[in-house]
C-alpha cells in the first residue's frame, strides 16, 4: 500500500510541476488584432450569422436569457455538472469587459480573462481552427448587439480536489489543438474546402462525433487517414452521436447528398429524421444557415471515406415482414413491435416518408453504441420545427409500459430485422439508461399522453 501510494504522489508531483512550467509559458495566447474592412453593422451582421453556426446559444442560454449562461451539463466525471458561462456583456457577470484579445483566448485558447482554463465542455479545441476575421465578427456581435444580462453562473457542482482548475490547465495546454491561422473560405469558396470550415471548426461537429481516448481527448480534430474523425462518438445525456463517414450499414454511405442536405436543413427525410441533442442543433442552428453553406456541409461529410472501408453492407431482407404480417412472433421482441411500433413504422420496417422515420437500415439502429435506440424507446423525442417541416411529429416513450426485459428484447429486434444487423444490447444497459433519465414526472406525463396518441392504418 506503501508502495502504491508513494508512486501516486509523485505522480500528482510530477503534474503539479509540468503544470507549473507551462502556466508560466505565455506563447499560446491570443495576439490578434482587429484587421476587418467591414462596417460596424456589417461585422455585427456577420457575427450574428456565425454565431448561429456555432450554436452558441444551445450552451449559453437558458431561463436568464440568451447567451447568460446555460443550464448545466453533465461532465460525465467526478467535476460534476460543468455551466456555461455568461456571455452577454454586462461588465460585472459576463464578458462586458472583455477586449478582442480578451475574447480571443476564451473563443480560441480556452482561457478567461481571469487567466483560469476553460472546461473544455467550451469546444476551443475545434474553434482553435475559426479565422481571426470570424473570431472578430463574433466579437462585434457579442459585444454590441447582444442583451446584457446579469446572471452570475456557478462553478462545477463537483466537490474539492475535482474542481481544482489546475488539471483543465495542464489538459489543455498539454492536449488541446495548436490555434491555426487558417483561411475562412466564405460561401463563395470551393464546397469542399468551405464545408470543411464550417465542420472542423465554429461548427465543431467533431466535439460529439469523433471517438475520445482515455485522457477524454477529441482523438482527431480534421478528416485523418485512419478515418477516425467523425466516426461516432460517444454518449450525451443518454444520446450517442452517429458515425457521419461514408460507412455502409452504420454512416452515411447509403444517404445520397440531397437526402442529407434535406435533412442537415429540415431535420427529417424520407427515410430518416434527427431526434435528441441533435434536434435542437438543427432547429437552432442549421435550419438558419444559406443553401450554400449546407451544401458545403453535405459536400465534405460526403467525401468521408468509410471508416471501416471493408465493412458489410447493408441489404433489405423481407422476412421479418413476412413472420410478421403471417403472425409468426417466435423473435424475442417482435409482439411488443406488433403491439406498440408498427402502426407507425409497418411490419416492412419502412414507417411513412417524412413523418415516421425508416428502421429497416437506419444507420443509427445500427450503431454499435445502443444508447440513442434505448433512450428513444423508454424516453421518446420529437422532431424539430424549422421553417421547411413546421410539424414537430413526436414519438412517446414507453418506459411506462415496458420493464427492462421487454425493452431489451425490442431493442435487439428492431437492430437486427429487415437486414439491420447491430450487437446485441444488454438488460443492464436498458436499465442504466432507465435510472439516469427517466423520472415520475415522465412515466407520469407517457401514461397521459398515449391516450390521446392515434395511429395511422398500414398501408
Amino acid at each position: 500500500m506503501r508502495i502504491i501510494r508513494n508512486l501516486v504522489l509523485f505522480v500528482i508531483l510530477a503534474a503539479i510541476l509540468v503544470v507549473g512550467f507551462f502556466y508560466f509559458y505565455k506563447g499560446n495566447e491570443s495576439t490578434i488584432q482587429p484587421t476587418s474592412k467591414l462596417s460596424k453593422d456589417e461585422l455585427i451582421l456577420k457575427g450574428k450569422y456565425l454565431a448561429r453556426v456555432g450554436d452558441c446559444m444551445a450552451c449559453h442560454t437558458s431561463d436568464k436569457g440568451n447567451f447568460a449562461g446555460g443550464v448545466g451539463l453533465d461532465s460525465g466525471t467526478p467535476v460534476g455538472l460543468i455551466y456555461p458561462s455568461n456571455i452577454t456583456p454586462d461588465k460585472e457577470t459576463g464578458i462586458g469587459n472583455y477586449s478582442l484579445q480578451d475574447f480571443d483566448n476564451a473563443f480560441r485558447y480556452g482561457i478567461r480573462k481571469s487567466g483560469a482554463s476553460l472546461y473544455p465542455a467550451m469546444p476551443y479545441p475545434s474553434f482553435a481552427s475559426v479565422s481571426s476575421e470570424d473570431v472578430e465578427a463574433l466579437y462585434a456581435y457579442f459585444m454590441h448587439d447582444v442583451k446584457p444580462v446579469n446572471n452570475v453562473v456557478p462553478g462545477p457542482s463537483g466537490s474539492w480536489p475535482f474542481t481544482m482548475n489546475w488539471p483543465i490547465n495542464a489538459w489543455r495546454l498539454l492536449f488541446a489543438p495548436d490555434v491555426t491561422s487558417m483561411v475562412a473560405f466564405k460561401e463563395d469558396a470551393d464546397q469542399l474546402l468551405r464545408g470543411a470550415y464550417l465542420v472542423e471548426g465554429l461548427g465543431h461537429c467533431g466535439t460529439c462525433h469523433t471517438p475520445r481516448n482515455d485522457a477524454m481527448i477529441q482523438v482527431a480534430f480534421a478528416n485523418d487517414k485512419e478515418g477516425r474523425f467523425l466516426s461516432g462518438g460517444g454518449s450525451l445525456e443518454g444520446w450517442n452521436a452517429v458515425n457521419l463517414r461514408g460507412n455502409n450499414m452504420d454512416g452515411l454511405g447509403r444517404v445520397s447528398q440531397e437526402d442529407l442536405v434535406q435533412l442537415l436543413k429540415t431535420g427529417r427525410n424520407n427515410q430518416s429524421a434527427v431526434f435528441g441533442p441533435m434536434a435542437e442543433v438543427v432547429e437552432d442552428s442549421l435550419q438558419h444557415l444559406t443553401d450554400r453553406d449546407i451544401a458545403a456541409i453535405a459536400t465534405y461529410l460526403k467525401s468521408l471515406a468509410p471508416s471501416t472501408p471493408d465493412g458489410a453492407v447493408y441489404k433489405y431482407n423481407p422476412a421479418t415482414q413476412e413472420a410478421l404480417s403471417q403472425g409468426r412472433v417466435d423473435v424475442p421482441g417482435a409482439l411488443t413491435f406488433l403491439n406498440n411500433c408498427a402502426g407507425c413504422h409497418r411490419t416492412d420496417g419502412k414507417g411513412y416518408a417524412q413523418t415516421f422515420p425508416a428502421l429497416a437500415g437506419n444507420a443509427s439502429i445500427m450503431n454499435s453504441n445502443a444508447d440513442s435506440v434505448i433512450s428513444m424507446i423508454l424516453r421518446g423525442s420529437q422532431m424539430p420545427g424549422t421553417a421547411g417541416a413546421p410539424t414537430r411529429y413526436a414519438m412517446l416513450g414507453f418506459a411506462w409500459r415496458l420493464d427492462d426485459k421487454e425493452a431489451t428484447d425490442l431493442v435487439n429486434f428492431v437492430r437486427n430485422s429487415w437486414g439491420n444487423s447491430a450487437r446485441p444490447v444488454t438488460q443492464e444497459e436498458v436499465a442504466s439508461i432507465r435510472k439516469k433519465f427517466v423520472t415520475p414526472e415522465m412515466l407520469k406525463w407517457q401514461q397521459s399522453a398515449s391516450n390521446d396518441v392515434v395511429l395511422p392504418n398500414e398501408q
